[in-house]
């Protein structure tokens, strides 16, 4: 074997490092961060009356050693109007932060880098429904070498669950649709696991059921057959799906494993209150199966979210109806079981854990229409220290009484990180704040 160049050798050993990503959930495409997080980034639904009663982006100060900042706001940068905020995410080299809104499906793009304290929008795609052939809702953000992949949850057409894929380059030029294969067309999350050229995506409901009020469409049985009840295994690069699988009750947000050799990801479902492993069998085919049930699912807790820990130990669930979130071990990921259990609020949504693991943070809002009202209409940014057996408070930031809205998915910013990089003039990333 011929010895490696100087230019080749950094990448080899970047390739042979086991695929991993800071809050657990993030695309490994995007560069890792190492060390605490000093802000923490939150896109926030706008409440009519509540500040300016638009969707933003908030910075909350997230590092201790940062007395002035750390469990504080420090900015706050809105979009004008409120679109249903919902996810977003950055582009492979952080620069950027891409987010959605569910309503209109307009998306915004934030440079993050030039002031990690102080984000601001550069540019507004309002072209999503059209550029994708009629895609309607643009949910999770995933970075992709040069590109963002955006999984969606409806069409144009009815409003319904059938959806597609939908991509742009990191210029926010469009690429290409890819529907969702049919008896398997509700969409949701999308994950890739690189080593083994394996991408999954999940299912949930149609424009129609997320932008009704909860209690109507529990009360609604027609409505009620309208949630998606598969999740498909894809050929990542060929962007062809290999198998469907039956999980019924709204499968919705995919953590793949992270260590090397654990070939398995884990879901939950909202409607039947169960954790799913699907794990690939020794005939590199892949098998869905239920593997515990998430607190009594006759109450139905609505599991909306989770985070499996960097060593794939730990895996946590957020219930929404009952404000909880519950840890479970899952070395062995056949048998979770139940760790600890802790109450964080009225109700419950979004859950990120730290580069380092040490800390978790919770947010309180699911959608518009479906969260609570009253003195249960809860909304929050909550961090948490986790010591590996217990959760224990460490801040907690009212959005209502800071005049911000609702606040559901987070992400975690370094101002060191964006010290350290170059940025030229010549890349894709940079002129999408050109335009």
């Amino acid at each position: 074997m011929k010895r490696l160049g100087p230019f080749l050798l950094p990448l080899v050993l970047l390739l042979s490092r086991p695929a991993s990503a800071d809050e657990t959930c993030l695309s490994p495409y995007m560069p890792k961060i190492v060390g605490p997080e000093d802000y923490v980034y939150v896109w926030t639904l706008g409440i009519e009356g509540v500040g300016d009663g638009s969707d933003k982006l908030v910075t909350i100060g997230a590092n201790p050693k940062d007395a002035a900042h750390f469990g504080k706001v420090i900015s706050s940068v809105s979009v004008g109007g409120r679109h249903e905020a919902h996810h977003g995410d950055f582009t492979d080299d952080r620069r950027y932060f891409w987010a959605g809104g569910l309503d209109d499906s307009q998306i915004f793009v934030f440079d993050v880098a030039a002031d990690p304290e102080k984000p601001k929008v550069t540019k507004t795609i309002d072209s999503f429904v059209k550029d994708s052939g009629g895609v309607v809702g643009p949910h999770t953000f995933y970075a992709l070498p040069g590109r963002m992949m955006i999984s969606a949850l409806s069409n144009e057409k009815d409003h319904g669950g059938k959806t597609a894929l939908v991509e742009y380059n990191n210029a926010g030029s469009y690429v290409q649709t890819v529907w969702l294969p049919e008896k398997a067309e509700y969409g949701y999350d999308v994950r890739v696991q690189p080593r083994l050229n394996r991408m999954l995506t999940s299912s949930f409901t149609g424009w129609t059921n997320y932008m009704r009020p909860l209690p109507e469409v529990i009360a609604d049985a027609e409505a009620m057959k309208h949630f998606g009840s598969t999740m498909v295994l894809w050929d990542f690069h060929a962007r062809k799906p290999i198998q469907s699988f039956d999980v019924p009750g709204a499968p919705l947000e995919i953590r793949w494993a992270l260590q090397p050799r654990h070939d398995y990801a884990f879901t939950t479902t909202a409607l039947t209150s169960k954790i799913w492993l699907v794990s690939r069998k020794d005939d590199d085919s892949f098998a869905a199966e239920a593997v515990a049930d998430i607190g009594d699912p006759k109450k139905i807790p609505l599991p909306v979210d989770i985070s499996l820990s960097l060593d794939d130990r730990f895996l946590f669930v957020d219930t929404f109806m009952d404000g909880t979130c519950r840890v479970y071990d899952v070395s062995n990921p056949r048998h979770p079981k139940l760790a600890h259990e802790q109450k964080i609020g009225a109700q419950l949504n979004m859950v990120s854990q730290s580069w380092t693991g040490e800390h978790v943070y919770f947010t309180s809002s699911l959608l518009s229409k479906w969260d609570k009202t009253g003195k249960d209409d809860e909304q929050f940014l909550k961090a948490y220290r986790w010591d590996g057996k217990r959760l224990s408070p460490l801040f907690a930031v009212d959005f209502v009484k800071e005049k911000l809205g609702r606040p559901h998915i987070m992400r975690f910013g370094q101002a060191a990180f964006y010290k350290n990089q170059i940025f030229t003039a010549a890349s894709p990333a940079a002129k999408v704040a050109e335009r």
